[in-house]
């Protein structure tokens, strides 16, 4: 057994050896945008969560409308509501709600804090929940910020056909959220499965 000396040693091999983890070979050939297919813009709603920023000091908020721009998506709305589980919950189901809004992404909130609650506030909200987001999102931090991303709650579900995604209030957490996953999962040219192209089926009975 590699590193199998003591106890504190395993724990050591076993967080090297995540540390070293890459995709099971053939993904990254698989995993690809179909230049082929013609691209289909989504109108993106973006909430900031925070107690303290304006849309002058928004940062996160501000990079991941910057992002969906230049992938030419649609900010369809943007706001910034407190730390407040009503106030989040019912500004959630407001775009739900709005035809015009396909996709939330919401910044902040979602750590283990008294006044972290946006992730219950997304779990409220959600006709179905999707756990791999959060699984993906959290062990693509690890290669960046280690055993830190565990207190990330990162989640992600579906409500009224409207994808919804609660990313940490961090810059980086953003840019990573949105360039390594929902670059491509908005994307309905990427192969070989995309969440775009089951827009149409998300409420179906």
């Amino acid at each position: 057994m590699r590193c199998g000396i003591s106890k504190r040693l395993a724990l050591v091999c076993m967080l090297t050896t995540l540390s070293e983890m890459k995709p099971p070979s053939g993904v990254d050939s698989m995993s690809r945008i179909d230049e082929n297919r013609p691209f289909v813009s989504v109108n993106i709603a973006v909430l900031t969560v925070s107690d303290t920023r304006t849309l002058g000091n928004d940062t996160s908020g501000q990079i991941l409308a910057d992002r969906i721009e230049a992938k030419d998506h649609k900010v369809a709305a943007r706001t910034i509501v407190k730390d407040d589980f009503d106030t989040i919950v019912s500004q959630l189901r407001q775009w739900c709600d709005d035809p015009k809004v396909d996709v939330i992404i919401s910044t902040g909130g979602p750590g283990v804090t008294g006044r972290d609650v946006t992730t219950e506030a997304h779990q409220k909200v959600y006709d179905k929940e999707i756990p791999g987001f959060g699984e993906l999102f959290r062990w693509l931090s690890y290669a960046k910020i280690g055993t830190s991303t565990v207190q990330s709650r990162a989640t992600a579900g579906v409500s009224c056909g409207t994808y919804m995604f609660a990313l940490p209030g961090s810059n980086g957490a953003c840019k990573d959220a949105w360039d390594d996953i929902l670059f491509y999962q908005l994307d309905i040219r990427h192969r070989p499965c995309n969440f775009v192209e089951l827009m149409p089926r998300l409420t179906e009975k």
